[in-house]
């Protein structure tokens, strides 16, 4: 768009930005907004970051200048956006965060308390949920955080429904994300709500977004899974595998891959990854199916013909045994 046309709608997102702010928490959901704005004229977002200092270390080392105060007003209809930080930035000696940062967090946990009303929409990114919780307003809300945040989460929340392994999640005025590369999913979703759908989509396409996640997609990837080893033959039988589950996979054509025999391949597999071929292939398998659930109105005989399961029995029996409940109880209504 030229931008020449006043936009129909304004969206004031204040961005508030803590000590050792995770640098992906905020670039990856603001460059969301920043398309979205090039991309359409019914809805403008406005970004403005405010915090405690004027400036921040992030956690990769970049020091970030020009931070607004903490407002003393917020208009209705605004979002307050809090990102999350990281423990241990790059560089730092330890984990221990200076005196400054726990004053710094102690003032947007007291703003937070006297900012969020009626008409003012809460954003929590990452580890900014315990910010948020900290002020005492997720009590009764169903919310989430990054899975290593979960337990903490709870005890500053008790009240509150916390869903671990959840990629975001609204619930009526609190929108929560488990953060890093989940804010940008996030914010295509807010942008889609906001904007539509269409604009949203071009977004992530400009973004090489090739996959968009729904909010009740897994936080910790199955594709990752039985990967945290360094045996490169066992990563190219993996690779293969994870280009194309639904192929015709045997530990027959998994082991010429990897130039050995099936029984070596089978051992050697379990001893790297903890799980047998067949186990993976159906990890793929279940996930490829769960995409295909979740995204599309497919039948379920046509969803395990295009994820590689023999009938739709054997793709209930695997979902069943990695999920509990069944594929069709996975689909929106």
């Amino acid at each position: 768009m030229t931008g020449l046309i006043p936009p129909q709608r304004l969206i004031e997102m204040i961005v508030v930005v803590p000590p050792r702010l995770l640098l992906l928490d905020l670039a990856g959901p603001m460059e969301v907004l920043r398309k979205a704005n090039l991309e359409q004229d019914s809805v403008r977002f406005t970004v403005r970051y405010v915090g405690p200092s004027p400036h921040v270390t992030s956690s990769v080392g970049l020091a970030l200048a020009g931070i607004e105060p903490l407002p003393d007003a917020v208009a209705d209809g605004a979002m307050i956006i809090v990102l999350g930080n990281a423990a241990q930035p790059l560089g730092a000696v330890d984990a221990e965060p200076e005196p400054d940062d726990l004053l710094h967090e102690a003032a947007i946990v007291a703003w937070l308390r006297s900012a969020v009303r009626p008409g003012v929409k809460l954003v929590t990114i990452c580890s900014g949920a315990l910010l948020a919780a900290r002020a005492g307003l997720l009590e009764g809300y169903t919310c989430t955080a990054h899975h290593t945040e979960i337990d903490e989460l709870r005890q500053l929340a008790p009240t509150a429904k916390v869903a671990e392994n959840r990629l975001y999640i609204q619930d009526r005025d609190r929108l929560s994300t488990a953060g890093i590369t989940a804010g940008i999913d996030m914010m295509l979703a807010l942008v889609a709500e906001e904007a539509g759908h269409t604009i949203a989509l071009n977004v992530a396409r400009y973004l090489v977004v090739y996959l968009r996640r729904a909010g009740n997609d897994p936080q910790l990837s199955p594709w990752l899974e039985g990967r945290n080893h360094i045996h490169p033959v066992i990563h190219k039988v993996q690779d293969a595998v994870s280009a194309d589950p639904a192929g015709n996979w045997t530990v027959a054509s998994m082991a010429a891959i990897a130039a050995t025999s099936a029984r070596s391949l089978s051992r050697l597999f379990n001893e790297q990854t903890g799980m047998s071929v067949t186990d993976y292939v159906n990890r793929l398998r279940v996930a490829l199916a769960h995409q295909l659930v979740t995204a599309s109105r497919l039948d379920m005989e046509t969803v395990a013909q295009r994820s590689g399961f023999a009938s739709t029995r054997h793709m209930r029996r695997a979902w069943k045994k990695l999920h509990g409940g069944t594929p069709t109880a996975s689909r929106s209504p």
